[in-house]
This record gives C-alpha cells, sequence and structure tokens, in this order.
C-alpha cells in the first residue's frame, strides 16, 4: 500500500516531464509493444520523421493479440506541417498533413484475399479492380492503395487513416536507472498521436481530441524494452514477430493506480486508483479529475464503488476479459471554484444537496441517483473488457477497456470496448487492502489579487497512512 501512496504522490510531482511546444519529431519513433486498436485490430508501428517535414510511417498487422503472425503491413509517406498549440486539448498540437502515397504488403494469401475482398466491395471509382480475383499471393510485392499523383484512393476499405498525425504531443522524461548502476538515469521521449474513434464508422472523419498509446522514441526509451529493437529494424517485408509471452491468468484482486496523467476524448485529464476485492467481488474506485495535461490542477474527484461479476473469456478480443461492473454508490469532491459554480447551479434533486457545494468537502451522490452535471447516474451498470499483462520488469499491469470516443457509457453489451485505455499498475496485492482510501486534500491560500486559490498541501502530509491488515484467503 505505500507504493500506492507513492505512485500518486509520483504523479502528482509529474514526475519530472518536460514537453516541448512546438515538439521536435525528427527521427524514428517505434511502438513498445503489441497495440490494440478498436475493432479489434493488433498492430505495430514504426515512423520516421525527416528534418524536411517529410515521414515514411510503417504499420504493421497481425492476426493474434502478441503480434506474433502478421497480416499485412502498410507504407505511409507523407509531409506534416506543424501548427498551432491546439485550442481543444491542452498541451497539444495541431498539424495538417498530406499523403503522397499507401503501399500495402500481404504476409499471406488470406490476408491478400480478404484486403482484396474489402477493398473490391466497398470502394469506389479506380479501385474495383485493385487486385484481379484469384490472383496469387507474391510475397514482397507492395501495392499501391493511395496515390496523390493518380489521386487513386482505395484505403477507406481498410478502415485507415492517418488523422493520428493532426494531433500530437512529445514528452521527455528521465528513467533512473535500474540496479546495479543505482545513480544516474536516462532520456525517455514519448511522442503522443491522436486517438482512433471507438466507432469504426467514425475513424475516417475523426478529429481526434484524445491520444493512442504514446510511441517512444528509438534511441531515447525505457530499458528493458524487448519489442523496441525488434520494431525499430523491421520494414515492410520483415514485419517485427514480436517476442512470446505467457499468457497470465486475470488475477484482479489488490489495489491498481495511473502510470501517468491520463487524456479522455473530450479532455479530460485524470488519474485512477482501483482496489478489487476478489472474496467478495467488491471494488471502489478513486477518479482524480485534473484541468491540465500534468495533472496538476485538480478539477473534482469521484469515489465509486459496487461489485462486478465472475470474468470469461472475450470472444471478440482475444486475450481480453469479459466482466461486468456495477456502481451502487459515489462521492465527489469538487477541487475548484468552477467546479463548485457549476454543481451549485445544477438542478435541484440531480447532484447531491444542491447548493450546498464547497471546495474541498466530500458529498454522497448517492440520495439523487448520481449526478447529472457530471453525467453519473446510479445505479449503473457497464460491460467491460479487462486484460492483465507484465512488463518488462515483471510489474503486474492492469488495461481497463477504453471508453466509448463520443462520451457515451458501455451500458450495454454491444457498447463493450474492444480496445484498452492506458494501463494501470499494481500497487498493493490482494492482502494489503485498505482501510482508508486516498485523498488529495486542499487548503486555501490567498493568491496577490486576494482571491482564494486552491493549493495543494505538501503530499507528504496528506496521503493517510492506511493501516495495513493481512487477510487469509
Amino acid at each position: 500500500e505505500p507504493h500506492c501512496r507513492q505512485q500518486l504522490r509520483h504523479l502528482q510531482d509529474s514526475a519530472g516531464i518536460a514537453a516541448r511546444l512546438p515538439p521536435r519529431l525528427e527521427g524514428r519513433w517505434v511502438s513498445t509493444g503489441c497495440e490494440v486498436r478498436p475493432g479489434p485490430e493488433f498492430l505495430t508501428r514504426s515512423y520516421l520523421f525527416y528534418t524536411n517535414r517529410l515521414f515514411k510511417a510503417l504499420q504493421f498487422y497481425y492476426w493474434d493479440p502478441s503480434c506474433r503472425d502478421p497480416s499485412y503491413s502498410l507504407v505511409i509517406k507523407g509531409k506534416l506541417r506543424l501548427r498551432q498549440a491546439s485550442w481543444i486539448t491542452r498541451g497539444a498540437t495541431e498539424a495538417d498533413y498530406h499523403l503522397h502515397k499507401v503501399g500495402i504488403v500481404f504476409h499471406s494469401q488470406r490476408a491478400m484475399r480478404e484486403a482484396a475482398s474489402r477493398i473490391n466491395q466497398t470502394s469506389g471509382q479506380g479501385c474495383e479492380g485493385f487486385l484481379p480475383a484469384g490472383r496469387s499471393w507474391a510475397p514482397g510485392a507492395l501495392y499501391e492503395v493511395l496515390s496523390a499523383r493518380t489521386e487513386r484512393d482505395c484505403t477507406a476499405a481498410l478502415g485507415f487513416a492517418m488523422h493520428e498525425l493532426s494531433l500530437l504531443r512529445v514528452e521527455r522524461r528521465l528513467q533512473p536507472l535500474p540496479p546495479p548502476q543505482q545513480s544516474g538515469s536516462r532520456l525517455v521521449e514519448e511522442l503522443y498521436l491522436g486517438d482512433i474513434h471507438t466507432d469504426w464508422g467514425e475513424r475516417l472523419h475523426y478529429r481526434p481530441t484524445g491520444y493512442q498509446r504514446p510511441m517512444q522514441s528509438a534511441l531515447h526509451h525505457v530499458h528493458p524494452c524487448p519489442a523496441c529493437g525488434i520494431i525499430s529494424r523491421a520494414d515492410e517485408h520483415h514485419p517485427p514477430v514480436l517476442p512470446a509471452r505467457a499468457a497470465l491468468p486475470m488475477r484482479l484482486s489488490g489495489s491498481w493506480v495511473s502510470t501517468r496523467c491520463e487524456l479522455r476524448p473530450a479532455v479530460l485529464f485524470l488519474t485512477r486508483f482501483f482496489t478489487f476485492h476478489g472474496n467478495n467481488h467488491t471494488w471502489e474506485g478513486h477518479y482524480y479529475h485534473y484541468s491540465d495535461p500534468l495533472c496538476r490542477q485538480p478539477t473534482f474527484t469521484i469515489y465509486a464503488s459496487g461489485h462486478y461479476t465472475q470474468g470469461s473469456p472475450s470472444a471478440k478480443v482475444r486475450g481480453g476479459t469479459e466482466l461486468a461492473f456495477k456502481v451502487t454508490q459515489a462521492r465527489v469532491t469538487p477541487m475548484d471554484q468552477v467546479t463548485v459554480l457549476m454543481l451549485n447551479a445544477s438542478e435541484p434533486g440531480s447532484c447531491g444537496l444542491a447548493g450546498s457545494w464547497s471546495a474541498g468537502l466530500e458529498q454522497d451522490i448517492t440520495p439523487t441517483n448520481g449526478c447529472l452535471a457530471l453525467g453519473i447516474r446510479l445505479p449503473h451498470t457497464e460491460y467491460e473488457l479487462f486484460k492483465t499483462e507484465q512488463d518488462s520488469q515483471e510489474r503486474s499491469l492492469l488495461y481497463i477497456g477504453e471508453r466509448p470516443t463520443d462520451g457515451s457509457s458501455p451500458d450495454s453489451p454491444d457498447k463493450r470496448p474492444t480496445s484498452y485505455q492506458a494501463p494501470l499498475i499494481q500497487c498493493a496485492a490482494a492482502s494489503e487492502e485498505f482501510s482508508n482510501y486516498i485523498s488529495l486534500k486542499y487548503v486555501g491560500r490567498k493568491d496577490a489579487n486576494g482571491i482564494e486559490a486552491l493549493k495543494p498541501l505538501p503530499v507528504a502530509f496528506l496521503l493517510l497512512i492506511a493501516l495495513l491488515f493481512l487477510r487469509w484467503d
């Protein structure tokens, strides 16, 4: 449990993250593992940006969630022009891109057959005869699916768009060297590109407001990263095959916390902290919301609890587990004046006791069946997708399903996610569950204008020292 406190404190201190505006993109950026996009699609990426604004992006697609069985690769060439800082997503830069050409290389007859039938069925003029029926697969052959010169574009059938390049952010931080070196640190650079819409039909014209799982600089990445070298050496004819990993049983019990300040589309910055009690299938979650990309300026905190069902393996997203989560209770703590004003102005009976909200004071919203102003309905069931994994340092990670991009809730089985949010890291095992939850408390301090400003106390004081108790499972 002290690890949970430490990790939240580490996130509060933003762990020495610097983000340059405008970002510097030159060089190669790679996926750090097998990525899951809504669909699901399994892929790895390797993007090279040149100093003259040209880029060459490689996307490798796979049949399986371990990225060991390649189906096809895309080679994407074009030009990128950085524009202004984003108005919508704080800390991001907007960009315009222009595609010159996109080529596809198939890694099996089956991949060629599937793509050809999709392209022949769904594409417009100039694409019907993209691949003649019955044409046999030639390993290493590159077929052009988009060319700016001939104005041919057969990519829509593949669900392909590069709108991810229209929103970007580069973060630099120092990673402490692992033992035995002990002292010193290593630079890590991460490239966040725009998110992919969770609804397949929307992804072709969606302009991102959130991010995908970040890529890391091939030169400056977290060590160890077994996938990074394999992906950076790959090309469209030799797609990366990632190392085999043992499938782990789903073990939810214990406490899990965010590894970074997270961004959701429609621009909510937050960190999450969950405890699952496997013995009676209850859970508690804390969602700390902020107004800035480093999670330093708190806006409100939600505490929610309820119970969850036994998991079953997902037929749709291999490697994932399907669960249903019932939220039965919730409490809200407004952390800034804007949220206080909004909650106090809400319809009486729609969110706690109307007119009684004040900064830093928690209020139960269960009696009003949630809080309309914050979009919380109680009781409420969400249909979820989970997976657990170990990272290269043998730490347990928990991936929870990505939220629908349109801001709705996965409140019916057909809205169950097919991709994941940023992972949470296990910070306490099942035997160390909390007797108290971590609250970030704030004290008023008058700023220069005499207005009460909410300022964090030194976090060390605040994080309650929870009693550890051992439970015999």
